[in-house]
């Protein structure tokens, strides 16, 4: 899967929790930028993610991600893996 790919799934997730069409993921997204992304979004974002792009996250690698971008590239890094 390549990143446009993983933007186009992350985008689907976000539209279908958010119920927003409009939203349009990069990789400088933050929560700031999505209204609604607070603390339990964030939980059904990391768990809709696992379970589409079939990987795992440790909470310190949750912890770590700052952007749509950050999301992305450890996607891509945990599907090669």
């Amino acid at each position: 899967m390549n990143e446009t790919q993983i933007y186009e799934t992350l985008t689907d997730i976000f539209r279908d929790l958010f119920d927003d069409e409009e939203i349009v993921l990069g990789p400088t997204t933050t929560a700031a930028d999505v209204a609604g992304w607070d603390s339990n979004a964030h939980i059904n974002i990391m768990a809709s993610a696992e379970v589409k792009f079939g990987v795992k996250f440790t909470t310190s690698e949750i912890e770590s991600l700052k952007s749509v971008g950050d999301l992305a590239r450890l996607i891509q890094k945990k599907r090669k893996s």
